[in-house]
């Protein structure tokens, strides 16, 4: 697999308003142990820089780059401007995120007309991946709902591996976090 699309819910979906929220460790966590399946043959990750699961997973990959150089990140976002109405705190944690990226481009040279240019977005990642990470769950839908349906009709059609993070899986992360750490501290 070359090049692996990493989408999900957006941040606001999640009630996480702060990128010091405790659940990120564990959200980057999943990212990074999905990410590693694939870590050999991969060449590419893949986002189109929403706010959320996307920026998260970008951060996994430049700290994936320390050890893995040939890993590169593209951002492909969906229009022009993406960030033209977010708070000044999240353009600027975007903007950060872009520089590090490898490559950035938008699909469509327009600012935000309509649902379609998402539409677009969802079409051009899949086509252009060979696997996804997607972290969404069927209990709780959300925008990654469009991405997960045509991830796995794409799926159907061709070997397109679909690797999901759900609830549960933060859930069992966050548990052995707390258990090493609960660890560490009888250590003392």
């Amino acid at each position: 697999m070359k090049i692996l699309l990493i989408s999900g819910y957006k941040s606001f979906e999640l009630g996480i308003f702060s990128n010091k929220h405790d659940a990120i460790k564990y959200i980057k966590k999943a990212i990074k142990n999905k990410i590693l399946l694939f870590i050999d043959e991969l060449e590419w990750v893949i986002i189109s820089g929403q706010m959320g699961t996307e920026l998260w997973a970008a951060e996994v990959v430049f700290d994936l780059q320390l050890e893995y150089p040939h890993l590169q990140l593209g951002i492909f976002t969906p229009y022009e401007d993406q960030e033209k109405n977010w708070n000044e705190a999240n353009k600027s944690y975007y903007e950060e995120i872009l520089i590090g990226a490898d490559h950035v481009d938008s699909i469509s040279r327009k600012p935000y007309e309509s649902p379609l240019q998402l539409k677009a977005r969802n079409e051009f990642l899949v086509s252009k991946s060979h696997g996804c990470i997607l972290f969404y769950d069927t209990e709780k839908e959300g925008s990654p709902k469009f991405l997960y349906d045509l991830a796995n009709k794409k799926n159907e059609l061709f070997h397109y591996p679909v690797e999901m993070i759900s609830f549960d899986d933060l859930q069992v992360i966050a548990e052995e976090s707390y258990e090493n750490d609960d660890n560490n501290y009888r250590e003392i």
